[in-house]
């Protein structure tokens, strides 16, 4: 069986071997970290909601306390620079800032950002905002959220108050994060927030995502903001088991759903074809010059490949460098792969790595964790990005996700992707043997 080395050789790798001015960051989401669900006048969202009811996340878990980051905050920013990351991806929750998702604004939760974007900035950390992170307003809903077409409007007039706000001090602002998982996750087979079950939803609430983009890029550029905009998309590359022509149809209808579907309209200005996925009813006049405002940077998250088998049962992965606890298959060859495929089919604005990592089964143990596993899935994606780099790919950050164990979405607290240790009975932060092997490596840049 090979080995990460063998794959990759990492006996040197250095951040030295990336551009001077390449950002090594970690990345978070409100809800999976914030806490204080109902302080300080925050509204609900639909995952307050979705992980309140019964069977929805592992073991009926919340977002209510999370890492208590709402009130660690502090103390958060001071692990982070202990780590010498140079960046913070963080996202808003828009019902802190806004609990209907329209109308009145909650003063207390704009000043939570105002004052974690100083702090940032005080302790020498870039701010890179993403605008939505899953956590609709609960309150708009019952209208139909994201399949209804007014939510779009609605996000476009948030994002040019947290411009307003922020613009002037973070180094970049995202609209959404991976909208497939809100489309598909949430509304195509109702494994996330807010639960619904229906193919046409799905299509409808991808379009709905794609034209709130646009609309909130042209509302933020209104402002006379000049931080740099952009869409954050989970992407992976495609493999098809066998040189079959049933086999090859599978991976080019994987890749067309699951990367084409959200780059063509941005890039492209149309949806390509996909078999069980017309947009037509949902497309109005002029909704693709919308879609595609120019971006200044795309977020890439890459976590594996697709493996396209048609045959029933389908041909395995052979799943050579084994999985993470998420049972996702480790491919860091597929993050080179995915990132010079897309360079050659779009003409791509600067990239950022927003989110790659791995779940595993750390275990707090003498006061260490020593997750090994996760150190060298580190090396092997980095290693592919700078392979990526070398082959004309303008990646100009890297975002680990994530900073801290922390809620997992529908698994709840049961898996662990953090650098950072949580332990949520007592909120206690524990760097992983990871954490200081990123913290060395990030050094690595600054020393001759």
């Amino acid at each position: 069986m090979k080995t990460i080395a063998k794959v990759f050789s990492m006996s040197s790798l250095s951040a030295k071997d990336f551009p001077p001015n390449f950002l090594w960051g970690a990345a978070t989401s409100a809800y999976q970290i914030e806490g204080a669900a109902a302080l300080d006048g925050r509204g609900p969202s639909i995952w307050d909601t979705f992980s309140h009811t019964p069977g929805k996340t592992f073991e009926g878990h919340t977002g209510d306390v999370a890492c208590n980051h709402y009130n660690l905050w502090a103390d958060d920013l001071k692990l982070m620079q202990s780590l010498g990351l140079n960046a913070y991806r963080f996202s808003i929750s828009w019902s802190r800032v806004q609990p209907e998702g329209r109308g009145a604004w909650n003063a207390k939760g704009l000043d939570f950002y105002d004052r974690l974007v100083d702090g940032l900035l005080e302790r020498g950390m870039e701010p890179h905002v993403t605008l939505y992170h899953w956590d609709l307003p609960q309150a708009l809903q019952p209208a139909g959220g994201w399949q209804n077409r007014d939510t779009t409007a609605y996000f476009a007039d948030y994002a040019a108050v947290v411009a307003k706000m922020l613009g002037n001090r973070v180094k970049s602002i995202a609209t959404h994060n991976e909208p497939w998982c809100t489309a598909f996750l949430g509304h195509g087979n109702g494994y996330f927030a807010p639960g619904i079950a229906d193919p046409k939803a799905n299509v409808q609430v991808a379009h709905h995502l794609l034209l709130s983009h646009g609309l909130a890029l042209q509302a933020m550029r209104a402002t006379g903001t000049k931080v740099p905009l952009g869409i954050v998309l989970n992407q992976s590359s495609v493999t098809a088991a066998t040189d079959s022509p049933a086999d090859l149809a599978k991976a080019e209808h994987e890749y067309n759903s699951f990367v084409r579907w959200y780059m063509d309209p941005i890039f492209k200005k149309r949806y390509p074809k996909v078999e069980g996925m017309d947009p037509t009813p949902y497309i109005q006049a002029g909704d693709f010059d919308t879609i595609s405002e120019p971006l200044d940077f795309l977020g890439v998250n890459y976590y594996n490949r697709i493996w396209a088998s048609a045959a029933k049962p389908p041909v395995p992965a052979p799943k050579l460098l084994g999985v993470t606890d998420m049972d996702w298959e480790i491919y860091p060859q597929g993050l080179e792969e995915l990132l010079t495929g897309i360079h050659a089919e779009y003409k791509l604005p600067p990239v950022f790595i927003t989110e790659n990592g791995m779940a595993n089964k750390d275990k707090l143990e003498g006061g260490e964790v020593e997750d090994h596993e996760r150190i060298s899935y580190m090396q092997s994606h980095i290693a592919a990005i700078g392979a990526a780099i070398k082959r004309g790919v303008d990646v100009r950050g890297f975002f680990y996700w994530s900073l801290m164990d922390n809620f997992e979405w529908a698994c709840g607290y049961d898996k662990r992707f953090g650098i950072v240790h949580v332990d949520y009975a007592t909120q206690k932060r524990t760097l992983k043997r990871s954490a200081h092997w990123y913290r060395n490596f990030i050094g690595s840049q600054k020393t001759a």
